[in-house]
C-alpha cells in the first residue's frame, strides 16, 4: 500500500511535515500546500521555504501547483526541477470560492476545452512528471466522464481523485460510484482521497475497492496524527508520541515564526483539527483558543496531555 498526506493550506507546511515524518514516518508521499505562480515567475519567500531541499530531507515531497496559465506552471516547474524535484502535482480540486471564481482549482473543471489546451502545453513541455489531484466536476458527477476522457489523453503519473464536486465542498457523501467508473476507464494509476477519518472508514473503502493500492489522507490525519499507524498495523495511539509530535511542531514554529501572536495562531490552527483527540477537552480547547501568551498556551497543553485520556 502507498499512503499520501494531502496538502492543507496553512497546516501541512515543512514544519508540520518534518515533525510528522520524524515521529510517525509512515507516509510515502507528502504533497505541499499549493504554490500559486504569477507573472513575476518567482516563488514567494514563503513558497520557497516550503520546497527548498534542506527543509524536505529524507521525505518524498511533491510540490502542488495551482494555476490556469501554462506558462506560469512551466516556469514553476523549472524552478522546482532546479531544486531536484522529479514530480509536481496540478491542483484541480480546491473548492474555495476565491480560487474557483478565478477559474483555478476545481473552478478549472468548468471549462474542459481550456483545460485540455492547458494540459496539451504542460505535458508536452514539462521536463518532469506531472500528477493531478482533481474533483469530479463543478456541480454534478455527470461532468466527470468528459473530464476523464481528457485526462486519459496524457501521461499522467497518477490521478488523485476526491470524488466530490466543487459545490459539495467537504459536505455530503463522496460519490463512490464515480470513483468506481474512474477505475474502469482510467489509463493511469489512481489514488483515492476523501473522508478517511477512522480505521472503519478505511476498511469500508478498501472493501469497496479491494485492488486499490494508493490512498491519500488529509483532514483525518490532521485530526488524528496516529490514524495511519492504526490503519497499517493496529498500533494504538499514545499520549507520549502525540506530545512529542506536538512539541516538534511548536519548536519548529518557534524557530521560524516571529512573534508570540503569530506562533499561537499557527498552533491554534492545528488544534482546530485535533480538538477531539481527548476526552472532555472542551474547557481546555477554549483555553487554548483564548491564550494570548505562549506561557499560557504551553501550560494548558501540558495539563491537557497530563489530565485527559485520549478519545481515539
Amino acid at each position: 500500500m502507498n499512503y499520501y498526506l494531502a496538502p492543507l493550506e496553512g497546516v501541512t507546511g515543512y514544519v508540520y511535515r518534518n515533525a510528522y515524518h520524524e515521529v510517525f514516518h509512515n507516509i510515502d508521499k507528502y504533497f505541499t500546500p499549493f504554490l500559486s505562480p504569477t507573472q513575476h515567475n518567482k516563488l514567494t519567500s514563503r513558497e520557497k521555504n516550503d520546497v527548498i531541499p534542506e527543509h524536505n530531507q529524507r521525505m518524498y515531497v511533491v510540490p502542488q501547483i495551482l494555476t490556469n496559465q501554462y506558462e506560469y506552471f512551466l516556469n514553476t516547474v523549472k524552478q522546482l526541477q532546479a531544486f531536484g524535484y522529479e514530480e509536481v502535482n496540478l491542483n484541480l480540486g480546491c473548492p474555495s470560492k476565491t480560487v474557483v471564481t478565478k477559474k483555478k482549482g476545481a473552478g478549472f473543471l468548468q471549462d474542459p476545452k481550456q483545460l485540455e489546451q492547458f494540459l496539451d502545453e504542460i505535458f508536452e513541455k514539462s521536463p518532469i512528471s506531472i500528477s493531478i489531484k482533481t474533483r469530479i466536476g463543478m456541480e454534478s458527477p455527470e461532468e466527470f466522464p468528459v473530464l476523464m476522457k481528457i485526462f486519459n489523453q496524457y501521461p499522467v503519473k497518477e490521478l488523485i481523485i476526491h470524488p466530490r464536486v466543487q459545490t459539495d465542498y467537504y459536505k455530503n457523501m463522496p460519490h463512490l460510484e464515480t470513483y468506481a467508473y474512474a477505475k474502469e476507464v482510467a489509463t493511469m494509476p489512481l489514488c483515492y482521497n476523501g473522508d478517511i477519518f477512522s480505521v472503519e472508514d478505511f476498511n469500508r473503502y478498501q472493501q469497496q475497492f479491494p485492488d486499490q493500492t494508493s490512498w491519500m489522507l488529509g483532514r483525518g490525519i490532521i485530526g488524528n496524527p496516529a490514524l495511519l499507524g492504526q490503519i497499517i498495523n493496529g498500533t494504538l495511539p499514545n499520549k507520549e508520541e502525540l506530545k512529542r509530535f506536538h512539541d516538534k511542531i511548536y519548536e519548529g514554529y518557534e524557530e521560524t515564526i516571529s512573534g508570540e501572536k503569530n506562533l499561537l495562531f499557527k498552533m491554534k490552527e492545528i488544534w482546530f483539527y485535533m480538538g477531539n483527540l481527548f476526552v472532555d477537552s472542551q474547557k481546555a480547547m477554549k483555553q487554548i483558543k483564548k491564550a494570548t501568551k505562549a506561557i499560557q498556551y504551553r501550560a494548558t497543553v501540558e495539563r491537557l496531555f497530563l489530565e485527559h485520556e485520549l478519545s481515539i
